[in-house]
């Protein structure tokens, strides 16, 4: 069980080896890499979370969709007051991003092309509550860690993403009961554009990994410090957690896979926008998408043994 998890992370890794190769070799730039990002966060995130809802209602899957809603909540709760009491520096700027990196997991780069490739639609069903979660979280609580200015939340941001409005779309298509999964001229463009979201945020982050120096972390204790609460401390408490309530099965692994990610990309271009050290938060990005490719298959194993 563990190698298989194993074959899908290095299937990730093999296209972020791309991504670092393409950069040596001048075929990718900052333009190029905002531009994909664009794509990935617009479009084709959105079209994943739409094929994964684009089936037939069963009000024995809303249950378990509330659930996972709800675990999300508690665990972002948790890790936000762990991250406060824990995580202290003098240095506000860097404060903040060991806070951030610590919080957030890269669920939309890094999860959900696992989801699909381990559990396929229902992970991607069921981790789109953990990602829904963590958009409107990012938006608000993130904003307010990085800027540490209540003037720069908006309803307008929590709500108008791509990740809200997709999982919006999503939901309305599943609740009303809309056939769109027997309609192809619908659901093969959203089939093929969805297919596009574990190749390019790999070579994305292949990009970042290019240009990043992961030694800054490695010197910096409490950014390693950071890193271990977010790659084994916050998946294996979560794990436990949901083990020990009783929850098992898809619910179980899907929330597992998405909180053992690595730290999200966004928090390197918070860190940029809002002051903080953007030197450490790419070398943190970087360094922790590393190390997860060791971690999330245990972890995942883990999960899949006790589910």
């Amino acid at each position: 069980m563990f190698f298989n998890v194993l074959s899908q992370v290095t299937v990730l890794l093999i296209l972020i080896m791309l991504g670092v190769l393409l950069t040596k070799l001048k075929m990718l730039n900052d333009v190029t890499v905002k531009q994909m990002t664009d794509i990935v966060l617009l479009l084709v995130t959105p079209c994943v979370i739409i094929k994964s809802f684009m089936r037939e209602f069963d009000p024995s899957l809303i249950k378990q969709l509330l659930l996972s809603f709800l675990i999300s909540v508690i665990v972002h709760v948790f890790c936000i007051v762990i991250a406060c009491l824990s995580l202290h520096e003098r240095d506000k700027s860097r404060e903040k991003v060991l806070r951030f990196a610590a919080v957030f997991s890269n669920c939309g780069f890094m999860s959900v092309p696992l989801l699909e490739s381990i559990l396929g639609d229902i992970g991607v069903f069921y981790g789109s509550a953990y990602l829904a979660v963590f958009n409107v979280l990012v938006w608000s609580y993130g904003i307010f860690l990085m800027s540490g200015n209540r003037k720069e939340l908006s309803l307008k941001k929590i709500i108008v993403n791509p990740g809200i409005i997709g999982i919006t779309v999503a939901l309305l298509i599943f609740f009303l009961n809309i056939p769109l999964h027997k309609v192809p001229i619908i659901s093969q463009p959203i089939g093929f554009l969805a297919g596009l979201n574990t190749p390019i945020p790999m070579i994305i982050i292949g990009y970042h990994l290019a240009n990043s120096n992961l030694f800054e972390a490695i010197k910096n204790l409490k950014a390693v410090f950071s890193m271990v609460l977010k790659l084994f401390i916050f998946p294996l408490v979560t794990l436990f957690g949901m083990y020990f309530c009783g929850i098992r099965g898809d619910v179980l692994v899907a929330i597992t896979i998405s909180v053992s990610a690595p730290a999200a990309a966004i928090t390197t271009m918070f860190s940029s926008k809002f002051g903080g050290d953007t030197s450490l938060s790419v070398s943190m990005v970087s360094l922790s998408t590393i190390i997860s490719i060791i971690s999330m298959p245990i972890i995942i194993t883990i999960a899949q043994i006790i589910a």
